[in-house]
């Protein structure tokens, strides 16, 4: 890792934060999607920690509906690094009987996960699952906490947040309870690729121009698979496209693009005046959709 010693604003925080987890949690987790954010936070944590290795494992909730390039990646990254991976699948809460599978025209097993991650954090004792999310994505994360408690049933409760002045971060729960951590929180989408460029991170190639099987449907690119409900009528073409934000095949739409590498997303990111969330599919459920899963449990 030759930039090692290389530091920012944003990193150094990112950094200190991995580091009072450490120091406040007794079994902390990275929650782990191959996407972007998550392989970001695998640089992050690699540089809190140098040169021991990351000291928690990762945890995957694999939905079963993944994109192949983000598993093929997230299997390479894990034996290329050393790393513990957990992963636990949405396919077995289904047939345990603990969730039902959606079927429709928008039907995606996005929401289902919320059962599979709380059973896991049951499973192992988690007391603190480390995410990806930013504060710029979407409204319901813009008041989300860097440490933010969970209730012994893992619900979120927005109006009973804790203060975080001057960088004091406060671990301290009743048993039962859990915090999700968000170490990119004050990140925004291009401060996450300009650290991608700069670090010269290796990241899933979905994210950059490829020609791919697609539908319309209400104004977006939907991914043409067998995990994707589409209607009779609904016309599969080739398009150039690139994912901007990954999650399963069933809620993530693509955008038109013909940018191939790390700076030609960069310099689209800069002139785009749409969100990454603009392009997924299950929060145009509602205008509440991430805010109802969080208080849920979600992640």
């Amino acid at each position: 890792m030759s930039s090692i010693l290389k530091t920012n604003a944003l990193e150094s925080e990112a950094i200190y934060i991995f580091r009072e987890v450490i120091s406040q949690f007794e079994k902390p987790v990275l929650l782990f999607s191959g996407g972007k954010d998550s392989i970001t936070l695998v640089r992050l944590a690699q540089k809190a920690f140098f040169p021991a290795k990351i000291p928690f494992p990762l945890l995957h909730v694999d939905t079963g509906h993944n994109f192949p390039e983000t598993i093929e990646f997230r299997d390479k990254l894990v034996a290329e690094l050393g790393l513990e991976l957990i992963v636990r699948n949405v396919q077995d809460s289904i047939d345990q009987g603990k969730v039902v599978e959606e079927t429709g025209r928008y039907s995606s097993r996005n929401m289902l996960q919320t059962t599979t991650l709380l059973d896991a954090i049951e499973e192992f004792k988690f007391d603190a699952c480390i995410g990806g999310a930013r504060r710029d994505e979407e409204k319901a994360r813009a008041k989300e906490r860097i440490f933010s408690v969970r209730d012994d049933f893992g619900q979120w409760d927005e109006k009973n947040q804790r203060p975080e002045l001057f960088d004091l971060l406060n671990g301290k729960i009743e048993i039962g309870q859990n915090v999700r951590v968000f170490p990119i929180s004050n990140w925004t989408e291009l401060d996450v690729w300009s650290y991608i460029e700069q670090e010269q991170i290796e990241i899933p190639s979905i994210y950059f121009s490829h020609k791919r099987k697609v539908f319309l449907r209400d104004g977006l690119i939907w991914s043409h698979s067998p995990y994707v409900y589409q209607e009779e009528d609904e016309q599969v073409e080739e398009r150039i496209v690139r994912f901007r934000t990954v999650g399963d095949m069933s809620c993530t739409a693509a955008v038109e693009s013909y940018a191939a590498t790390i700076a030609e997303v960069v310099g689209e990111i800069r002139t785009s005046t749409i969100s990454e969330r603009g392009a997924r599919i299950d929060d145009k459920r509602s205008e509440a959709a991430m805010e109802k899963r969080k208080q849920q449990g979600y992640f």
